[in-house]
């Protein structure tokens, strides 16, 4: 384990979320199961790194009338329902846009219902990470999300944004706010120190993964 992994786990305990590492899918999907082996209702957030690293099909596969995804929603207030069910879930799984030396993570959200998520209701949220997405501190977790995360999020989902088509954010590139209706970059949370400790766990995993 580097030392940047090592710093940001420690800064995570403090913040009064649980910090994990694992090296292989392997042993990311044996810790998972562990933790939600009594979980009645399990619940996620749209995330490229759940997909990338097999967690999504992991739960598709084995947690059938358990795990309620998104795609099971037949039309947008189906898909709302599931998003607003995920409020009375056991675990709640996602990424995050940027995890930071000193134990917060940063997210940013269109609709905010995984944000929302993670800040409240899940009895468990797990929270899995690439080593791509540790950054130093908040300023580099902002620069992260609009030089990255956003472009690349908003190409993924075929938004008419700005950023989609010059890859970067439009306060960035131009100085102005983006006024674009198809804006994906709406609710802008930090979690830092916990209420509820070990609610939160972050799985870091020593690979890139998601944006």
């Amino acid at each position: 384990m580097d030392e940047k992994i090592r710093r940001t786990m420690d800064a995570l305990s403090k913040n009064k979320m649980k910090p994990y590492f694992v090296q292989s899918k392997d042993e990311l999907y044996e810790l998972i199961r562990g933790l939600i082996k009594n979980d009645k209702l399990i619940t996620a957030g749209g995330s490229v790194t759940l997909k990338e690293s097999g967690v999504t099909e992991l739960l598709v596969n084995e947690y059938k009338g358990i795990y309620l995804d998104r795609s099971e929603g037949k039309n947008p207030d189906e898909v709302g329902e599931i998003f607003r069910k995920a409020f009375i879930s056991d675990t709640f799984f996602s990424s995050s846009n940027a995890v930071t030396e000193e134990g917060e993570l940063y997210n940013v959200d269109g609709n905010g219902n995984r944000v929302s998520a993670m800040i409240f209701g899940p009895k468990q949220v797990i929270v899995i990470v690439g080593k791509n997405k540790i950054v130093k501190d908040r300023e580099e977790a902002k620069r992260r999300v609009e030089e990255v995360v956003a472009p690349k999020n908003a190409q993924r989902l075929n938004c008419q944004t700005p950023c989609a088509s010059t890859g970067m954010c439009e306060r960035l590139r131009s100085g102005k706010p983006c006024e674009s209706p198809a804006r994906i970059c709406c609710s802008y949370v930090f979690l830092g120190q916990q209420r509820v400790p070990d609610r939160i766990k972050v799985i870091i995993v020593n690979k890139e993964l998601g944006y």
